[in-house]
């Protein structure tokens, strides 16, 4: 039998003669419980805040892009065109062509950025699922769909071919600019559609067909922007992407969904490792209280450990009984906030408590990694404040009675 674990199970579950010492302790495991609670909350709310920033992304983001490593653009040879069409771990792909442009309409001018894409493209990224009014664009036409925030700029509607969108962008080549039309490629294009996906994005992207933008930036026949791919469900990223790598070239670089929004991970990452450690601080000032109920009661137990002491206890085993005292009121605290947290969130999820909006509830997130972290910090700074109380147990204070 473990001595000391014995003996700090019992100081766990009996109470002291003195209430004050009982009150202190009380504070002290509720502080434990509420900072796991507490820790294991935010983080939750923080996971569900990142999935939700995330999932507009991820609808226009594909599997993979190609993108040139310098550069506007590269040439996708026909040796290379058929190399990817043998590639069984992609499920398919898309040809894109993006530049900077202005659009015009009813005498409203406003700087977006001009996406060309091919037929192929609802079948890499669910762009169907985003637009709320009109329909999607036709290939080999003289369409295009524009977001949301664009539409506002403009006053844009849709399907109103009475009225035109023009796009314009500056001719390539250097000399002197004597006229308007002798310095931006134009064309006229039909609104048939507006997506809506997030703030950035809506004021951002225009879509058009991929030969119309080809025309109006006087792209070569096999000139592109990029290359988006949709892998197969069983495909492995690891392996596709040297492949992509190996026929594309050096100058193409393959990015994945992480590496295109990578501001956006850190930004979140970050946040998420900041309120971390403000809750860890938290956390620590709360066991500042475990440190003291230990403290507390040693000298209750004065007499007691006296008595152990001379009935062959070590000074070590005496330590041991305090620390593992602290150590178990840590962790036994930390299950019950964490339980707390779970069931906490757990309602938000069910009945949607905490509104942002009145249509939108607060999003939360219950992940196993969060679970994890939370009894890791309660368990490590438990044991450390355990370890710091129990030292103060010294020979000449087991001696002096």
């Amino acid at each position: 039998m473990n001595f000391p674990l014995y003996i700090a199970k019992r100081y766990l579950r009996s109470k002291s003669s003195n209430n004050a010492i009982n009150f202190i302790t009380i504070i002290a495991a509720v502080g434990v419980i509420l900072g796991a609670a507490s820790l294991f909350i935010v983080l939750s709310g923080f996971s569900g805040l990142k999935d939700f920033s995330l999932q507009f992304s991820t609808i226009i983001d594909p599997d993979l892009k190609a993108v040139p490593t310098s550069g506007k653009s590269f040439i996708l040879t026909d040796d290379q065109f058929q190399k990817l069409q043998g590639l069984e771990d992609i499920s398919s792909y898309s040809k894109i062509i993006e530049e900077r442009v202005i659009l015009a309409y009813d005498d409203k001018n406003y700087p977006a950025f001009i996406k060309g894409v091919d037929e192929n493209y609802n079948q890499v990224n669910a762009i169907d699922s985003v637009i709320i009014q009109g329909s999607w664009l036709r290939p080999n036409t003289d369409q295009m769909v524009a977001g949301w925030g664009i539409s506002n700029h403009l006053s844009l509607g849709v399907l109103d071919y009475g009225k035109s969108v023009t796009i314009y962008v500056p001719k390539p080549g250097t000399g002197q600019i004597t006229s308007t039309k002798s310095a931006f490629n134009a064309i006229e294009c039909i609104n048939v559609g507006l997506f809506d996906i997030n703030e950035t994005l809506n004021e951002t992207y225009v879509y058009t067909d991929l030969e119309m933008s080809r025309k109006l930036l006087s792209y070569e026949n096999h000139e592109l922007s990029a290359i988006e791919f949709k892998l197969s469900p069983n495909a492995e990223e690891d392996i596709v992407k040297p492949q992509l790598e190996d026929i594309l070239g050096d100058t193409i670089i393959i990015k994945n969904r992480i590496q295109l929004n990578d501001a956006l991970y850190k930004m979140l990452n970050t946040e998420n490792l900041a309120v971390y450690l403000i809750f860890t601080l938290v956390l620590i000032i709360a066991l500042f209280n475990v440190i003291g109920s230990i403290i507390m009661m040693i000298l209750d137990k004065k007499k007691t450990l006296s008595t152990l002491y001379k009935l062959g206890a070590s000074v070590k085993d005496i330590r041991r009984i305090f620390f593992y005292q602290g150590s178990l009121m840590s962790v036994f605290g930390g299950i019950v906030g964490l339980v707390l947290g779970l069931i906490i969130v757990a309602i938000q999820q069910a009945f949607s408590l905490v509104m942002i909006t009145p249509s939108l509830p607060y999003p939360v997130a219950i992940t196993v990694s969060n679970v994890i972290v939370v009894m890791l910090t309660i368990s490590v700074l438990g044991i450390m404040a355990s370890k710091i109380a129990s030292v103060r147990i010294s020979k000449s204070l087991v001696e002096s009675i």
